[in-house]
């Protein structure tokens, strides 16, 4: 659905669409560790940041992808699943996505009880399906060619299936909550995913605003790949280089600098962290010293 633009003045700034609800404290932590601290009130929708060039907005996810396509927003943080329910027509301008920071990728799926006749999507026919991602479901239906009725949920859709509508799709990211609600997963109808979007005219006319959002992208993005990571520095002997650089994960590439002593070299390292305990013991027995571990906040390719 198309809705006319919202005009209003701002001031220059870039206005910033920040997800309410279960991306809350995530995109907020996300934003403290790429270098903006963002602090919000237990009842503020407006958050007070430490940019005068920025000013953040939080709403819905879904409610997103049309404040960037219309106005007010110039740019915000969504879901991808939702700004294909609102046929939004906006730039995406980067995924978010690591597990380990609860940028998690999601699904919807299509889930009937357990007892239920239903057992392929065919089955679905006819039937009543519960769901808030009403356009997702329809074009889902319409790639499988099935003719069913779609009913949006104004929530509890869990509670549904076998009491309100015949099935559900539901997002999820384990499939746990659904098992838990005795719901059995039929098939994947869309995969999704945490994205930076921005408004069109802005990202094609407004260099300014432009070259401030790819900042914010690159520092997300640089904050995400930190997440899991750590640094490591040490010194080895020059003797001992060549077993000390076979120890280390070829993911990153050394960086290797001659000391003040002919004899030794200063060898630093990007390492997963979940590596590091078995690592160090094995470099001390390499000959490597005064190693260093040391915690990353952003890592920009």
């Amino acid at each position: 659905m198309k809705r006319r633009g919202i005009t209003i003045n701002k001031d220059g700034k870039l206005w910033l669409g920040l997800p309410k609800g279960s991306l809350e404290k995530t995109t907020l932590a996300l934003f403290e560790k790429a270098g903006w601290s963002i602090k919000l009130g237990e009842r503020e929708l407006f958050p007070s940041i430490d940019d005068p060039e920025i000013m953040p907005i939080m709403l819905r996810a879904q409610e997103i992808p049309l404040s960037v396509q219309n106005g007010p927003l110039d740019c915000g943080l969504t879901g991808r699943d939702w700004v294909i329910e609102q046929d939004a027509d906006v730039k995406e301008v980067c995924a978010l996505t690591y597990s380990k920071t609860g940028f998690r990728k999601v699904k919807w799926v299509v889930a009937v009880p357990m007892n239920s006749r239903i057992k392929s999507p065919k089955d679905l026919k006819g039937k009543l399906i519960a769901t808030e991602a009403v356009n997702i479901t329809r074009k889902y239906l319409a790639q499988k060619k099935i003719s069913a009725k779609v009913e949006f949920s104004w929530g509890a859709t869990e509670a549904k299936p076998g009491i309100l509508a015949d099935a559900i799709v539901e997002v999820t990211e384990t499939g746990r909550s659904l098992m838990a609600n005795n719901l059995r997963i039929l098939d994947t109808v869309l995969e999704s995913e945490t994205v930076l979007i921005a408004n069109n005219q802005v990202w094609k006319n407004d260099a300014g605003k432009r070259e401030k959002i790819e900042i914010i992208a690159m520092m997300l993005q640089g904050a995400l790949c930190a997440a899991g990571q750590v640094g490591l520095k040490m010194n080895v002997p020059k003797k001992f280089l060549e077993k000390a650089l076979k120890l280390l994960p070829a993911l990153h590439t050394p960086t290797l600098s001659q000391l003040s002593d002919p004899g030794w070299y200063s060898l630093e390292v990007v390492v997963e962290e979940r590596n590091v305990r078995e690592l160090i013991p094995l470099l001390k027995k390499a000959g490597a010293s005064g190693i260093i571990e040391y915690p990353l906040n952003k890592l920009i390719y």
